[in-house]
């Protein structure tokens, strides 16, 4: 077995030009359905969790001195947090509903192959 032959052909397939096959295009479709949702949730949570944050420190009168905006400010952090998964789910619906029939089309085209 010539271990240096094969060496060589992985390391060119690397550098080979790539052919648009129906998989990639349907694993990038499947990304463009999906990204829109996640990125906006991370934003989301980070944002309210910075907000919960606040609060918590403001209640403890690490920072400022009013115990009531502290829990307030908590509060609406928390509610924040809390509606993040609802919101994400109704987001990854749409940005499915808005690629399934091209997602479906061209998984139809696979299986048929």
């Amino acid at each position: 077995m010539n271990t240096d032959k094969i060496i060589a052909e992985s390391i060119a397939k690397d550098y080979a030009p790539k052919e648009d096959s129906k998989i990639v295009a349907l694993k990038k479709l499947d990304s463009r359905a999906k990204l829109p949702a996640t990125v906006f949730t991370y934003t989301w949570g980070i944002v309210f969790a910075l907000v919960f944050g606040t609060g918590m420190c403001l209640a403890m009168k690490v920072i400022g001195s009013s115990m009531l905006l502290g829990v307030i400010v908590g509060v609406i952090g928390l509610i924040g947090c809390g509606v993040n998964y609802p919101i994400y789910k109704r987001l990854l619906e749409k940005g499915k509903a808005k690629y399934a029939f091209e997602i479906v089309q061209l998984a139809r085209e696979i299986a048929e192959k």
